[in-house]
């Protein structure tokens, strides 16, 4: 016995030194960790149990018969992050480049398969050179099996991508299928066709940077949701967005005990509101009513006209849609339509609360958003809003006006408690506009027009611009005082927690994609 536990600990060691030391260094210079070291810093101390180690590929074209790639070159296992039970998968750019064939992909579809079976999140770190050439069509079924499953726990379990290094070609469409993509500045990069492919088919000449890095899919394509310096800081914030989340889509999110006073009230929000409809910061009201002023914001670069958060109130998970008001006003347009319908399907998925606050003049208006689809991707956010089932509480601060007072879920997309400050104004449209189309006859032919136009503008805003209109006819369920924003949302919260919302029995709806 004592021969064979000493054969099985020199094995061990020999597939977890992976590419050797040199290619351990070379990983190291270029600033990023290894795929263990990574596995060990997403893990409690301890936990993790590695799936397949012995694995080998069964390659024989081009000489590979005489390759070993140690471990097949992807980590593979379960164990407990925050003592919650994840599985994941890791790819070892030392072994190989970390590169896709047959093994490699049954591994990683293996411990897919588990997360299902288990009902628990699974993280994907990805460092690889693509398909490995070698293998052929057996590498492109790889990433197919690999597609099938993505779709198949989409809306089951949790599913997060971390992109460490390169992943190129097919590679990228997992992670894109996935919940939450991370990416590492500068070391990390995700894109179709590389820059020389590039070059080679337009003359454009581009960077791994500007084509795909970090910066450019959390600010430019919304592909990633994060962007981080080093793998430590990744691993991190991928922990503590697993802090937010069920494990599964049976079950709610993790409560903790809360620190911070359901009854608190912030007399700071009875004046945040500026006069003449200047600008203010919406995270500031975020702060005031979230458990401790702290929130965790998903791409936050990418349309940063709308806010999308996850936070606690009384130790209780919620999702957050909210209108910035510091960029572009406020205003819904294509991207922020699909940030915000993206984000909400995802709460309504895995049974996460849902806190809308709006302060929205109206979409955004010009002919490149017209012709980009404003009015399909508009549509995304009205249908998740309405599919969503979960629990939806509604907060106007300022002002709701025409299509996008209704789709920052209104009462009649099926919010189940609407509240609006004093300040809120609900109204078709602006006053201006307004009082152009309903008196345009009467300025035309008044001695003064200017005049005349400003007078019905006023005689508009004191008629329609204030919540209580709204409030009569029962579109409104309280009017409230600011300072009191966090108890009365808490106490509907409370209150809805076991709601039960049941709809047609069907196949799936066609949402306008």
């Amino acid at each position: 016995m004592k021969d064979e536990l000493d054969r099985l600990a020199k094995l061990e060691k020999q597939v977890k030194a992976g590419g050797g030391k040199e290619r351990i260094q070379r990983q190291h210079d270029s600033g990023k960790l290894t795929a263990r070291e990574r596995i060990d810093l997403l893990f409690d101390s301890g936990t993790f149990h590695e799936l397949d180690l012995f694995v080998q590929h069964c390659c024989t074209s081009f000489g590979m018969e005489k390759v070993s790639i140690p471990a097949d070159g992807v980590v593979t296992g379960y164990g407990k992050v925050n003592g919650r039970t994840v599985c994941a998968y890791s790819q070892d750019f030392t072994a190989r480049g970390g590169t896709l064939g047959e093994m490699h992909a049954k591994k990683i579809c293996k411990v897919m398969d588990m997360a299902m079976t288990m009902k628990v999140p699974m993280v994907g770190l990805i460092d690889s050179g693509g398909a490995r050439i070698q293998e052929g069509v057996n590498a492109l079924n790889g990433y197919g099996n690999i597609f099938f499953r993505n779709t198949c726990a989409s809306g089951v379990i949790p599913q997060i991508s971390a992109i460490m290094g390169p992943a190129a070609g097919g590679a990228v469409y997992s992670p894109a299928m996935t919940d939450f993509v991370f990416m590492v500045k500068r070391t990390s990069h995700m894109y179709i066709t590389g820059p020389s492919v590039v070059k080679a088919a337009t003359s454009e000449e581009i960077s791994d940077e500007e084509l795909g890095g970090a910066m450019t899919h959390c600010i430019k394509s919304g592909v990633a949701q994060f962007a981080c310096n080093t793998d430590e800081q990744a691993i991190e914030e991928i922990k503590k967005l697993l802090g937010y989340l069920p494990q599964s889509n049976v079950e709610k999110p993790p409560d903790i005990p809360p620190a911070d006073s359901p009854d608190r009230r912030d007399l700071a929000l009875d004046d945040i509101i500026p006069e003449a409809y200047k600008a203010y910061d919406m995270k500031a009201v975020i702060c005031s009513i979230v458990d401790n002023g702290e929130f965790l914001e998903p791409s936050r670069q990418y349309a940063p006209n709308i806010i999308t958060a996850f936070a606690r109130l009384n130790g209780h998970v919620v999702g957050i849609i909210a209108n910035q008001p510091n960029y572009l006003a406020g205003c819904l347009d294509i991207n922020a339509s699909d940030k915000a319908a993206r984000f909400i399907r995802f709460c309504d998925a895995f049974n996460i609360p849902l806190l809308t606050i709006a302060d929205v003049p109206g979409y955004l208006p010009g002919s490149s958003q017209e012709w980009g689809g404003i009015i399909r991707h508009g549509a995304k956010l009205l249908w998740c809003y309405s599919e969503a089932t979960v629990p939806k509480i509604t907060l106007i601060t300022r002002k709701a006006y025409g299509g996008a007072y209704i789709a920052m879920c209104s009462q009649s997309l099926g919010a189940d408690y609407t509240l609006a400050w004093p300040t809120a104004e609900i109204a078709v449209m602006g006053a201006e506009g307004a009082a152009a189309i309903i008196h345009r006859e009467e300025i035309q032919s008044a001695a003064d027009p200017k005049a005349k136009e400003k007078e019905k503008i006023e005689e508009y805003r004191k008629l329609l611009y204030n919540p209580y209109v709204a409030a009569s006819q029962g579109y409104i369920n309280a009017v409230i005082r600011p300072s009191d924003t966090r108890p009365t949302i808490i106490a509907a919260l409370e209150a809805l927690r076991n709601k039960k919302e049941m709809r047609p029995a069907k196949k799936h709806g066609n949402i306008p994609l």
